[in-house]
């Protein structure tokens, strides 16, 4: 199987493809830049939603469910918002279909069902949420609000990618109502901050927090935090972000309160998110030219069992010594399959499981049943060791715990290594060009500069690090003064 899979080093953006569709984790749908996302790559996302879900409840967050259609008077409310997205919008203007006169068996739109005021799909919640919190709040006694919505949202891409960027994609979407501003800063940065801790220690993704720059961040934001990953090919990917919204939709809305002193307040707002663009950083970051490379804590099955046996009696022998071994892993919260398929061969299992990505392989045969032990094969590094059945259990939760360690230390010391810091416009693009990755450097601070930088190299600025050091220098474009590198990348 992984035998058919495209290279990264022939061609990155086809790898890629072809391997999220060899691994059966998604496929293009009958809907133009759509996707099906299929079992196996749902079980993914479905980890990383309860690991996020967890997360939010910790922090004080609640569930809550909103339309997916917005009034257009109501999505125009926020202008800076509606013009950020209206590009992107799918609009409904009718609510029926009938029988085409002219055409027998086919339908047509009913051009009597005219909608009063057309419907906007949601590309983002803001404006149907803030509109419903105008009716929630009266009070400081009411504040915070503290709601996240799991849900789907449509931005009409005109050039479609596998999870990366499709017409329509699950997310999470969090907005959150606050009595001060401080307190709307906080949450934003906090979330910020669980979203870093989620990739980097569920994902194994290493990530840099950051500030979008005016220009990248959300329309209707005052301040946007991101967490930015580096992709194996040298290209950032923005892999969530929080928006401080500051008064801007609770004016749009006339969201107001009365505050602890008596007197009338607009709320203060953020909101924030991560979709299922996350799969894309998931294979990007870990996945080589055999398949896909799953972090333990993310694998649908953390460990796969084959058995290898010539007739039923050797295989009966062999189930009751993995039907064992099950018990025992599963009592330690390890996720196993038996993969006792008689269709295939072992070998044709092994390019499976291999393909999607499994982090531990068990094979069990009539000489390991002898010699009571079993072997263990690592998905991350290929190499295999023979375990005493014994210790089978110990074993499996040490090495699931290193492999989980060991993606996240490789993906760190990539990331690390490409970053670079420049001082002149030809080591800028020679770097952007060659070496690729992360460019650090100094900046004036101007959307001028900013924007031809991009038209020049296509690299844009990724952010402005959480923890950047204030120095002085020369901007590396445009030569006016500066105060702090920032960090530019080709991003997807």
């Amino acid at each position: 199987m992984s035998k058919n899979l495209t290279s990264r080093a022939e061609d990155y953006s086809k790898w890629y493809n072809e391997l999220v569709v060899k691994a059966d984790l998604a496929e293009n749908s009958a809907v133009r830049g759509c996707m099906v996302i299929k079992p196996y790559g749902y079980a993914i996302w479905e980890k990383m939603q309860a690991e996020l879900d967890r997360m939010f409840k910790e922090t004080g967050h609640v569930n809550a469910y909103f339309p997916l259609f917005v009034p257009k008077s109501l999505f125009e409310a926020e202008e800076k918002n509606a013009e950020g997205f209206a590009k992107e919008c799918a609009v409904v203007t009718h609510y029926r279909l009938q029988n085409d006169p002219d055409n027998e068996g086919k339908l047509r739109v009913d051009p009597e069902a005219k909608l009063e005021e057309e419907l906007v799909v949601r590309p983002t919640s803001e404006a149907i949420i803030w509109n419903t919190y105008k009716g929630w709040i009266q009070s400081y006694r009411d504040l915070p609000i503290l709601i996240n919505q799991w849900a789907n949202v449509v931005r009409w891409e005109m050039r479609t990618r596998l999870f990366l960027r499709t017409a329509e994609f699950l997310w999470q979407e969090g907005h959150t109502a606050h009595a001060t501003k401080a307190e709307a800063l906080q949450e934003a940065e906090l979330m910020n901050n669980v979203y870093a801790d989620f990739a980097e220690n569920f994902m194994a993704i290493p990530v840099i927090k950051g500030l979008k720059t005016e220009s990248e961040r959300f329309a209707g934001a005052e301040e946007t935090y991101c967490i930015e990953a580096l992709m194996q090919d040298g290209k950032a990917l923005q892999a969530g972000t929080s928006h401080f919204l500051g008064q801007n939709f609770a004016k749009a809305f006339d969201v107001k309160f009365t505050n602890n002193e008596g007197k009338l307040d607009y709320v203060w707002a953020t909101s924030w998110g991560v979709s299922t663009r996350l799969m894309g950083a998931l294979i990007m970051t870990h996945s080589d030219d055999k398949g896909l490379v799953l972090p333990p804590n993310l694998a649908p099955y953390q460990v796969v069992i084959v058995p290898i046996y010539k007739n039923e009696e050797q295989f009966n022998a062999i189930q009751q010594v993995a039907n064992e071994i099950i018990g025992d892993l599963k009592e330690r919260n390890i996720s196993v399959k038996f993969d006792k398929r008689d269709t295939l061969r072992p070998g044709a299992k092994f390019a499976q499981h291999e393909l999607q990505g499994v982090p531990l392989r068990i094979a069990i045969g009539p000489k390991d049943l002898e010699n009571n032990t079993v072997e263990v094969a690592r998905r991350d590094t290929f190499t295999k060791e023979t375990v005493i059945l014994d210790r089978i259990s110990v074993v499996v939760e040490d090495l699931l715990e290193e492999i989980q360690e060991s993606l996240f230390t490789k993906a760190l010391n990539f990331r690390d290594s490409h970053i670079t810091e420049v001082d002149n416009f030809e080591d800028f693009k020679k770097v952007l060009e060659t070496k690729t990755g992360f460019v650090s450097a100094h900046w004036d601070g101007t959307k001028e500069t900013e924007q031809k930088i991009k038209e020049l190299t296509k690299a844009t600025i990724r952010c402005i690090p959480v923890d950047n050091k204030m120095e002085s220098g020369i901007c590396v474009y445009s030569g006016e003064q500066s105060t702090q590198r920032v960090l530019f990348a080709k991003a997807y």
